[in-house]
């Protein structure tokens, strides 16, 4: 079975800077795609949709606010269980080369939007107090005539979203294939051990070893510094290279269970049901899509 994901071409010419397309409709219809550029993309009236970035499915409410900056990111709204006839939907693309050595938003004044474009690489959502607080501006966005307002305007905007340090990443690490941070160089350390080697058995005192920490100490560590228990962390990472194969090549399913570091296909199946909210042939079929260019 062939997968294909529609790589959207964007109207955003050479000289442009961003695109804003504001429009009223009655569903979503457009298939998963991804394209290089970032997007920002406001709905409102649209509960019961179901939005897909990556290996990330969840259904949304009244109100929702992504911004995806990687070029590789499958994302779509799905109709699902959505039944307004009245859906406001406002996308905004564009592009900043954010994170290059000679780049401003590298300097201290734009800390806080760096590390916000940084995290949505895998898709950020953010929370309903900070979709209250810059809506009404995206919605104006599209009736600033003057391109310099309409940009500074933007960049307002994504300063007052990167103060909300409790937006969610979506796509894990592995399926948006970004690197893995951290402010901690053993928690680094042991995440990119944990990148490099998940297909192999791992325990709590091989990876406490690894930092010269006691594994209760670690496990302790390990949690308050990514809110996970370091056994979450594996399945996720695993889970997420799991995602990623079923996107991209044809593999059995019971081949890609051995291969990512799962023992028995029924503790896979229930763990991606579980945190994906699907089984792995459901969600391949989701990517199931013809290739078009547009």
């Amino acid at each position: 079975m062939e997968t294909r994901v529609l790589r959207e071409i964007t109207p955003l010419g050479d000289n442009d800077f961003m695109y804003v397309a504001d429009r009223r409709k009655k569903e979503f219809d457009f298939p998963i795609h991804q394209h290089e550029i970032f997007e920002l993309n406001f709905i409102a009236g649209a509960s019961g949709c179901r939005r897909v970035v990556g290996d990330s499915s969840e259904v949304i409410g009244d109100l929702d606010l992504v911004l995806i900056t990687s070029p590789n990111l499958e994302h779509v709204w799905e109709q699902h269980e959505c039944k307004s006839d009245d859906i406001h939907e406002v996308t905004v693309q564009f592009f900043l080369d954010f994170d290059s050595p000679t780049s401003p938003f590298c300097k201290n004044p734009y800390k806080s939007i760096y590390q916000m474009l940084t995290k949505a690489k895998r898709g950020l959502a953010f929370p309903n107090e900070a979709i209250m607080m810059v809506y009404h501006r995206i919605v104006r966005l599209s009736s600033i005539e003057e391109g310099f307002l309409a940009v500074q305007e933007l960049f307002s905007i994504l300063y007052e979203l990167s103060k909300f340090d409790n937006a969610r990443e979506l796509a894990s690490s592995a399926f948006a294939k970004v690197e893995v941070e951290s402010d901690s160089k053993r928690i680094l350390k042991v995440k990119n051990h944990i990148d490099e080697h998940y297909k192999d058995e791992m325990s709590l005192e091989q990876l406490a070893n690894l930092v010269g920490m006691t594994p209760t100490a670690f496990s302790r560590y390990f949690k308050q510094r990514t809110g996970k228990n370091l056994s979450e962390y594996i399945v996720d990472i695993r889970l997420g290279h799991a995602a990623r194969r079923l996107v991209d090549t044809t593999d059995s399913v019971s081949e890609i269970c051995w291969t990512t570091g799962f023992n028995t296909l029924s503790n896979f199946n229930r763990l991606f049901r579980k945190r994906k909210g699907c089984n792995p042939t459901e969600f391949r079929e989701k990517y199931q899509k013809t290739k078009v260019i547009i």
